[in-house]
């Protein structure tokens, strides 16, 4: 993986953040004009009461005139309450959008997974950077998932450090009577630039400080041992008292595994005691927010004393000195909120460019424009020529100089042994990967012609190590919350799971699992194998390829699903995969796979027949579990 530099300029924060914006803006709309909108109200809202509260001092000080004290009063709680409402309002219809928000977030990297090519998602390079980005998203919100707080706090601070100059202009354009001595220089060019400094300096200063000990914990070693400490808690922090403690509790309990558990919580890591983390917050970073948290106190008294030398010079009263005082503390802050945010988001650009490089992972696989034709004959041919292939980042051939072509409504059986290029031939024929060498033809056209998503449209396949949702059963077999409920029944009659329906008294809506409901049902292996064989035949695809789904069944109960699917296949063409050969005795033709390679080829009887060949002796090797 490329490292990337330590820190990143100006530019590059600024491009990056504008397109975090627009990326997130597209999965959940208005987000940001909600935020904004929120942003600008909550910070114009407390100076209304300040310049009200001014107003209504200066005449209690002064005049005190009972109608322009009502007036004031009944205009600044108009003000104030229509603000306050439009203020809560308007936070009500930003939380509402954060929400969804967070919600459709994961769908960022849900979409990219799903569009990505599979040799580029079955890459360990790739779950490692995933899982570095939510990592880092976790423990400390680095990343992508903290631009709308940026966006947000940002946004009012620059709102409120505008709306706090308006406020405190008066405090440097109204002079003071004439006076002498030393309160002669408050109204000069060096009092102005001694409350400047005043100010400016701290407020620069104090955050930059918060910001190098962002940039110290954001640091890529820190970054790395705080990754791996949320891995280790990840893994043990539940495991004794998660949910993942029931289904492990008898190898917990017969081999007292708590014991590892206390080994990985108790020792050194990211987030102990004397952790990296820890180090830094005790040492300079400790003393870092201690120096920013004393600046901005300086910063405060020094306002307070020359808008208090000002009003007692005689430039103003005592509402305007309040004004002042409350306008100049709100600029000094917002400016401190202003720098401080622009330091992090500058630290987290980083991890932002981390997850925009996984998002811009490129597809090198060809997706193709051709139509797949809609046969209602079913009548497809697919062929191997000369087909080599290996996975990437390997120099072993998983596939050499395979030639075979499939016959249209045939029953196909692939056997071998374990590795011997069984399941790397069905993703090659899946197009899950295109071979290095040879082309693979449907119908005599190279299938990398044809569009892709057509192309995996004439398959349906259940693989050795298939899932099932932890969702009612009809979607299970459909795919889809909604479907044609006699089709799933005629699917799941069909895969030998209809008596097993028959006693479900929630039918099609029974809940599979108990994960997101205590009433739903715990299904056995083979169960299972039934649903996933009637969710491949509810797709209706006119290939349906069974890749070693019954792998941890005895060979007899193997051998009874493949009899049961042979003849409710229909006229699809149907492949079977296994190292066992159980299923074999059914198949119109046997491909005996060894070393990526088919070494033999014909039906169970002429195979069988060749003494010396391959199938023979994985034949005899296994027929003590299988024949009478």
């Amino acid at each position: 993986m490329k490292k990337e530099p330590e820190t990143v300029t100006w530019r590059q924060t600024w491009q990056i953040f504008l397109r975090s914006v627009r990326l997130l803006e597209r999965y959940t709309p208005r987000v940001f004009l909600s935020m904004g909108i929120n942003s600008v109200v909550s910070a114009v809202t407390p100076y209304a009461a300040v310049i009200f509260s001014a107003r209504i001092i200066d005449e209690l000080a002064g005049a005190r005139r009972a109608d322009v004290l009502w007036r004031w009063v009944v205009i600044a709680v108009a003000v104030t309450g229509a603000l306050t409402l439009l203020q809560h309002l308007t936070k009500c219809w930003k939380n509402a959008r954060k929400q969804t928000h967070y919600y459709h977030y994961s769908s960022i990297y849900k979409d990219k997974l799903l569009h990505m090519d599979f040799a580029e998602l079955e890459k360990q390079e790739t779950a490692d950077r995933l899982a570095q980005i939510r990592q880092n998203e976790n423990w400390a919100g680095y990343g992508l998932i903290n631009v709308p707080h940026f966006f947000e706090t940002l946004v009012q601070a620059a709102v409120g450090m505008i709306s706090a100059v308006a406020l405190c202009a008066g405090l440097f354009l109204t002079p003071a009577p004439a006076v002498t001595g030393p309160l002669a220089l408050l109204d000069g060019p060096v009092g102005l630039l001694a409350l400047g400094l005043a100010i400016l300096v701290p407020s620069v200063l104090a955050p930059w400080l918060q910001g190098k000990v962002g940039d110290a914990l954001s640091a890529e070693a820190v970054s790395d041992a705080a990754t791996q400490g949320n891995r280790i808690f990840g893994a043990f922090g539940f495991l004794t008292c998660g949910a993942e403690s029931i289904a492990r509790a008898l190898d917990i309990r017969i081999y007292n595994q708590q014991a590892i558990v206390r080994h990985y919580m108790s020792g050194d890591h990211a987030f102990s005691v004397d952790g990296p983390i820890a180090k830094i917050e005790a040492g300079k970073g400790g003393l870092m927010r201690a120096a920013a948290a004393a600046l901005s106190a300086l910063t405060t008294g020094a306002v307070y004393l020359y808008v208090c030398l000002e009003a007692w010079a005689g430039a103003f009263g005592v509402g305007m000195a309040t004004q002042y005082i409350g306008a100049v503390t709100a600029l000094t802050g917002s400016v401190g909120v202003l720098l401080k945010e622009l330091m992090n988001l500058r630290s987290t650009t980083r991890y932002i460019q981390r997850t925009f490089a996984f998002l811009d992972i490129p597809n090198a696989m060809y997706q193709g424009t051709l139509t797949t034709e809609k046969r209602s004959d079913r009548q497809y041919e697919v062929e191997f020529q000369d087909v080599s292939f290996k996975y990437p980042g390997s120099d072993t051939w998983a596939l050499r100089h395979v030639s075979v072509k499939f016959k249209v409504g045939s029953r196909l059986a692939i056997v071998g042994e374990n590795g011997s290029g069984k399941t790397t031939f069905i993703k090659l024929l899946c197009r899950l990967y295109d071979p290095q060498e040879g082309q693979i033809l449907l119908n005599g056209i190279d299938i990398r012609k044809y569009n892709y998503h057509d192309y995996m449209g004439i398959f349906s396949v259940v693989f050795q190590d298939f899932q099932l949702l932890s969702q009612p059963l009809g979607a299970n077999v459909a795919g889809s919350t909604e479907y044609d409920e006699a089709k799933v029944r005629k699917a799941l009659t069909d895969a030998g799971f209809g008596e097993r329906l028959a006693a479900m008294p929630q039918g099609l809506d029974t809940q599979l699992y108990r994960d997101y409901d205590g009433e739903g049902v715990e299904i056995s292996g083979g169960e299972a194998q039934k649903i996933a064989i009637a969710r491949a035949l509810y797709k209706d695809a006119p290939f349906i390829i069974l890749d070693e789904p019954t792998a941890a069944l005895d060979p007899m109960a193997e051998a009874e699903i493949y009899a049961k699917f042979n003849d409710i296949s229909g006229d699809r063409t149907s492949v079977y995969i296994s190292h066992r050969l159980s299923s074999c005795r059914f198949c119109d033709e046997i491909l005996v796979f060894d070393r990526g390679q088919i070494v033999q080829q014909g039906t169970h009887e002429s195979l069988l027949a060749d003494g010396a060949g391959k199938y023979a002796a994985l034949w005899h090797a296994q027929a003590q579990y299988y024949t009478e």
